[in-house]
């Protein structure tokens, strides 16, 4: 009997741990939306606006644009947040045991969310990848189809390597156009160069992110390795905000605690004398505690999200293995998966990411709060 008890209350921890966790994801998700439009389709020339990106959903995708890609991210936080608050917590058991008190101090709640986060990351990047192709393409304009090629004219290659792309005719037939006046054993120029991996869209550019959004278009294109794009900066990022997150938490729990103890007589020896705070305080505590975090680490998830909106094809990541080829920028930036080219975009969107993180943490935090307790007192 105790050990069904015991997994009652696991099922109902996790329940409302996943509950709130697809709340605060459905709440902020429209935030997000435009935050990664804004990161990614602004320019050191070009600074878009909330209102030009919503303006542009809605003619492109409608409402529903602004929620694309909504169960990745939703499932991704799930087991992200699960992997870090679950190391969190397992690294600051280390912390309490012998202690009287149980009592974390904040720079023990630094180091812990830092590694939690950086867990995070390798949970949740395959996840945030798609999502973020999902979001891009709601405001992409697609290829008109008088300059798509028929699908029976489709090389063997593209349908093999990215099904559903149809090059460009327009731009294959000038590159014929240019390699005409040249002395050729093809018969069927166009033909010979479709077979070339960089002549698939016709351009010679790789193809958009619009044609690479799904995770089979993924794999066959970029590879396995694509799934962990950039992995440095979403690992800097997380392990700021990780960190930064759950030490300013418990900064303001303690000192949420100390305040509640003020004038109790006797005084309280131990912080289960206080007692519990209220399911709002702790909420608005994570709440604000987000919103710090977001905006220490908003450069690196600028840097992240540019670099995943990048489409890498296999054979490009070859060639520069085999040329040995090197990050551009200084240290910084190569340690930290930061492209030189963005150093003056990097804040784009700071405001919008502090409002969904902070609004999220909040949901998050006190759905799961609100919901355990609703349970546990029905249970008794």
């Amino acid at each position: 009997m105790d050990q069904l008890s015991k997994n009652q209350i696991f099922a109902t921890h996790g329940i409302a741990a996943a509950g709130s966790v697809i709340l605060g994801t459905a709440v902020t998700y429209p935030l997000d939306t435009i935050k990664v439009l804004i990161q990614v389709g602004s320019n050191s020339g070009k600074q878009l606006t909330t209102a030009q990106v919503l303006k542009r959903i809605q003619s492109l995708s409608g409402n529903a644009g602004l929620y694309s890609g909504i169960g990745w991210l939703a499932s991704g936080r799930i087991l992200g947040l699960g992997a870090r608050f679950g190391i969190y917590e397992i690294l600051t058991a280390f912390y309490k045991d012998g202690r009287e008190d149980n009592y974390v101090y904040t720079s023990e709640a630094l180091m812990a969310g830092m590694a939690a986060g950086a867990a995070e990351t390798l949970v949740s990047s395959p996840f945030e990848l798609i999502k973020l192709r999902a979001q891009v393409t709601s405001a992409s304009q697609m290829p008109s189809s008088t300059l798509a090629i028929e699908k029976g004219a489709v090389a063997p290659l593209i349908g093999r390597v990215l099904q559903g792309c149809f090059p460009d005719t327009r731009a294959l037939n000038h590159s014929v156009g240019l390699l005409s006046t040249l002395t050729t054993k093809y018969t069927n120029m166009m033909g010979a160069l479709q077979e070339y991996p960089w002549m698939m869209t016709g351009s010679g550019r790789p193809p958009s992110v619009s044609n690479v959004r799904r995770p089979s278009d993924i794999i066959s294109l970029e590879g396995w390795g694509a799934l962990w794009r950039d992995l440095r900066s979403g690992i800097v990022r997380d392990s700021i905000f990780g960190g930064i997150f759950f030490s300013s938490w418990q900064f303001l729990h303690r000192t949420m605690l100390d305040w509640k103890a003020v004038g109790m007589d006797p005084p309280p020896r131990s912080d289960e004398e206080i007692g519990p705070l209220s399911p709002l305080a702790v909420s608005l505590a994570a709440g604000f505690s987000g919103s710090v975090a977001a905006a220490a680490s908003h450069g690196f998830d600028t840097a992240r999200s540019r670099s995943q909106c990048i489409v890498q094809p296999k054979y490009l990541s070859m060639e520069r293995r085999l040329l040995k080829w090197t990050r551009p920028g200084n240290r910084f930036e190569r340690v930290t998966g930061i492209h030189p080219a963005d150093r003056n975009l990097l804040f784009r969107g700071i405001l919008l990411r502090m409002a969904r993180c902070g609004i999220g943490s909040f949901f998050i935090v006190g759905g799961y709060f609100l919901t355990v307790n609703h349970v546990v007192s029905s249970l008794n």
